[in-house]
């Protein structure tokens, strides 16, 4: 059983058990509605095969037949209704289950967000992640459900047959035992590896076929065409060999577990002969009985090996997602500041996890209240890894970062009462642009929405749009310019009406002339709040009350703008080299 590598990557897991706990009285209502489902639906076919043939028989009592009849009756009714309540538990646990599963799963992503952006296209990322959890939800549904309710019946039917008779007791458990243990994991010991090793052919060919075709003209003009047919035609085999022996593995497997279920009704038939024979009308009556009671358990048994294999699919998702980082632990304290709003960073350092690399190295900074700085660096210098120790979407590796003395990364979604963002990339969501707004505040009025569009900018462009506010925005914006996305996204702001902004360089890839104009806006509309703008060049920096210098993690000038441009020798070379001077 060690051999079966989703037993391994259970033992350490933290994304299927702790639901499994999480829910369990849930689903244990689910499986034994499961069970008592088919537990009905045999006892149907139980007192149905016994009512047919001893009707047709002359019985020697009326209730012989009369209560047959009533238990058909009631065993009819109960399974649909049984069926249909089994439907809703189940359903309820796994849409609760999955709710939590994928907060669970966004939470842990969270926390490196900025740094799986830097390297990852998002979508491949969430779509990745999509896959797996869809993987554990599978798992649920089509393995660890249906083998909790075959174990269920295997106890009840061992059990029941024992106590009437033990050897028939004993052979049950050994029939029934092959059919929901012994095939299942012959199923997952010998087609696991070969779905493994179908994996591993597949990802070869994919990998040398993109490679090839790239390269193509190379193998042309090199005379080699021919090899590269043969090459991708072996790889081609490789796989269709692999799947060719699953399938013919899949149809023996079948084969071979009709053959038992076929047993278990042989078993009966001579069990309930040898038991009954020449008792209460006959033999005949009760074998049909019998027999008849199996066929609905061919059911569920008959998908446990094809659900027992695809574990070795859940397997690869599972180790995918017992990787990612635990999600914080949400604080439990009531944190409730009051102005003034105090941000103070006092001798923080900061390195990635996993990485031997540190980021920020002794940054200390006091931004009073309403105080505008501008923090400045190359890419990689640390600037936006800042912001985010800022917005306590991380924990500084030592050093504090602390707003009215509390820090930031205890506040947790509560933050944003308090400080605001302003992305390089604002996202609009396919949605209308009222949504989009009102993302800043969900109970904001229509008002007061055209109020902060007519700060913004945006509002005479919008009432010329066809349906105005409920007019519908491409996937990510595309209906607006880069410099309109940026003044949605500060509507939004404004919305919130946080004291506390932090702009992470939102002027990138815009031209000089918009650029210009969205400063002003910027400056203009967030009088009188706490600024932080993050940027890597000096255009409106005369605006700013502080500036400061970030190299290799490092603060390397700080200052206000004015004394910088009196003392700083750099600072000078720098103005005149942005301004192209």
């Amino acid at each position: 059983m060690n051999k079966i590598p989703l037993l391994k990557a259970m033992k350490h897991d933290r994304w299927v058990k702790p639901f499994l706990k999480r829910y369990k009285w849930t689903l244990v209502l689910a499986i034994t509605l499961g069970i008592i489902t088919f537990i009905c639906a045999s006892g149907l076919m139980f007192t149905a095969g016994y009512l047919i043939s001893k009707s047709a028989t002359m019985p020697f009592n009326i209730l012989l037949v009369y209560v047959p009849i009533v238990l058909t009756r009631a065993f009819g009714i109960f399974r649909p209704v049984t069926n249909y309540f089994e439907r809703l538990v189940s359903h309820n646990w796994v849409l609760k289950m999955t709710s939590a599963f994928r907060k669970k799963l966004y939470d842990s992503l969270e926390q490196d967000a900025v740094f799986f952006n830097s390297k990852y296209r998002i979508g491949d990322i969430l779509g990745l992640l999509s896959e797996d959890v869809a993987h554990i939800q599978n798992l649920y549904l089509r393995t660890i459900f249906p083998m909790l309710v075959a174990f269920g019946l295997y106890a009840i039917i061992v059990i029941g047959m024992g106590i009437v008779s033990p050897l028939m007791g004993l052979l049950m458990l050994v029939l029934f035992g092959l059919i929901i243990i012994a095939v299942p994991v012959w199923s997952v010991l010998v087609n696991g590896a070969r779905q493994q090793l179908e994996k591993q052919y597949t990802n070869t060919l994919y990998a040398d076929l993109t490679d090839n075709i790239m390269g193509i003209t190379d193998w042309v003009f090199a005379g080699r065409s021919v090899d590269y047919l043969q090459h991708y035609d072996k790889s081609e085999k490789n796989v269709l060999a692999s799947q060719k022996a699953m399938k013919r593995f899949e149809h023996w497997r079948d084969y071979i577990l009709q053959i038992m279920i076929l047993l278990v009704v042989i078993s009966l038939i001579v069990w309930g002969e040898t038991r009954y024979g020449g008792h209460w009308g006959g033999s005949a009556n009760w074998i049909a009985a019998f027999v008849l009671c199996v066929f609905p358990l061919d059911e569920v048994l008959s998908s446990l090996p094809a659900a027992a294999q695809e574990t070795n699919v859940y397997t690869d998702s599972l180790k995918r997602l017992n990787e990612l980082p635990q999600p914080p632990v949400p604080s439990k304290t009531n944190i409730d500041i009051t102005a003034p709003y105090h941000l103070k960073i006092k001798d923080v350092y900061y390195r990635y996890p996993k990485t031997e690399r540190i980021v920020l190295q002794g940054i200390s900074l006091d931004i009073k209240p309403g105080e505008k700085l501008a923090i400045l660096g190359r890419s990689g210098a640390g600037k936006s890894t800042l912001a985010s120790l800022i917005r306590g979407d991380r924990k500084p590796t030592s050093g504090t970062v602390t707003l009215n003395d509390v820090p930031t990364d205890e506040f947790g979604d509560k933050i944003s009462n308090y400080i605001g963002i302003v992305h390089q990339s604002p996202y609009l969501f396919h949605t209308t642009i009222l949504n989009n707004i009102r993302l800043g505040n969900e109970e904001a009025t229509e008002e007061q929405v055209w109020q902060v569009l007519e700060r913004v900018g945006l509002a005479t462009m919008i009432r010329r749009l066809p349906e105005g506010l409920h007019t519908m925005v491409d996937e990510a914006g595309l209906r607006f310019s880069g410099g309109e996305r940026h003044r949605l996204s500060l509507a939004r702001i404004l919305l919130k009406d946080a004291p506390i902004i932090l702009l992470d360089e939102p002027t990138v890839g815009l031209d000089p002339v918009t650029e210009e104009k969205v400063i002003e806006t910027f400056m203009k509309q967030l009088q009188g709040k706490t600024l932080i703008w993050i940027t890597h060049h000096l255009q409106g920096i005369e605006m700013m009350d502080q500036v400061v210098f970030i190299e290799n993690g490092k603060i390397a000038m700080e200052g206000s703008p004015e004394k910088l441009q009196k003392t700083n020798k750099h600072y000078r070379t720098l103005k005149m080299a942005d301004e192209g001077i």
